[in-house]
């Protein structure tokens, strides 16, 4: 069709009209999102991610809710990251278990991993000791924080 058609027949758009009208229904749509309401101009917020590494590897209740996992959860010579508890647990000799605050020092990241001995912080490589939290390698300024854990039979529990 040509423009003269189009123009006679009144009832197709060109390219240009629908692209202008798209982008003023698109703005209005945008302006509604950011008008009143009862927030006070507070920013939306989400839940976050969730977390599935809960520290129940073995499923169900272990004496109550005060038991963040069993002995046999935590590997020899590594460890685990409960990061719902909020906590490291690790054992570098056989039966005995630490515990440590999982937010690296450096800045505030949750470590990620742990392995080759060592409490990893991916955000900028800071390492630290599965015995004792001290800073292995990375730019952390500090050990990971202790947390005192204990060991009833097979159940690890705060102190």
């Amino acid at each position: 069709m040509t423009d003269d058609q189009v123009a006679a027949a009144g009832t197709v758009r060109t390219r240009r009209t629908l692209l202008a009208g798209a982008g003023a229904a698109g703005a209005a749509v945008v302006l509604s999102a950011c008008g009143g309401g009862d927030d006070n101009g507070a920013a939306p917020t989400s839940p976050g991610p969730q977390v599935t590494n809960t520290g129940d590897a073995g499923g169900g209740d272990r004496q109550g809710s005060q038991s963040l996992a069993r002995t046999t959860d935590i590997p020899l010579g590594g460890g685990a990251i409960l990061a719902a508890q909020g906590i490291v647990i690790t054992q570098p000799s056989a039966g005995e278990f630490r515990g440590f605050d999982p937010k690296c020092p450096h800045q505030g990241c949750n470590v990620s991993t742990i392995e080759g001995g060592t409490i990893n912080c991916v955000c900028h490589q800071s390492r630290f000791s599965i015995e004792d939290g001290s800073v292995q390698s990375g730019p952390s300024p500090a050990p990971l924080a202790p947390k005192n854990v204990k060991v009833e039979g097979d159940q690890i529990s705060l102190a």
